[in-house]
């Protein structure tokens, strides 16, 4: 990325194209526009920026800054850097696609997908003892929660594949079925 100038703050036209489309795309993900936007932003900085950099550059309050950087640095995707002679803090971005979408992965899982399982597992064990319940309603449960667990435990297995293992498992995508053992019906 270009320098982004102390006095104008303007970014070149493909880099406000991402910033900006990444703030929609976060949108879509449920992630707030500004934290999607300030994460972009630091994705392709050059050089570690200030909070009041990143006020100034994409127009956002100062205050909406610190809280977007607060939740990138939970979901461990930005890190505070020292600048020799700046008592401000600086940040710079995770730039490593595949530990980036790791750790949104754990991120997601952790919030989404444990406690999905814990109610899962309530409901089933709640659906298991009561009579009232028709079968129907069961089979649906223990299969959602069937299906949730065997995704969780395909993750936690994908965690061990060595990174250019899976590289490779992704870009065969479906043909990787003719490997598998052929089951007539």
């Amino acid at each position: 990325m270009a320098e982004i100038t102390d006095s104008a703050n303007v970014l070149p036209a493909a880099v406000e194209r991402f910033v900006l489309h990444w703030g929609d795309l976060g949108g879509q993900w449920g992630v707030n526009r500004s934290v999607a936007q300030i994460h972009a932003l630091l994705y392709l900085s050059e050089r570690p920026l200030t909070a009041e950099d990143i006020a100034g550059t994409l127009g956002i309050a100062r205050s909406n800054v610190s809280t977007s950087l607060r939740e990138l640095l939970g979901w461990n995707l930005i890190r505070r850097v020292p600048v020799m002679g700046e008592r401000r803090d600086h940040f710079v971005a995770e730039t490593d696609l595949w530990e980036m979408v790791t750790r949104i992965a754990a991120g997601r899982k952790e919030r989404e997908i444990d406690p999905a399982i814990a109610a899962l597992r309530a409901c089933v064990a709640e659906a298991d003892s009561d009579p009232a319940l028709g079968a129907v309603a069961k089979r649906r449960l223990r299969a959602m929660l069937d299906f949730t667990e065997t995704m969780e435990r395909w993750y936690g297995q994908m965690l061990n594949v060595p990174r250019g293992t899976l590289a490779k498992l992704i870009r065969l995508g479906g043909r990787i079925v003719k490997f598998l053992p052929v089951k007539t019906e």
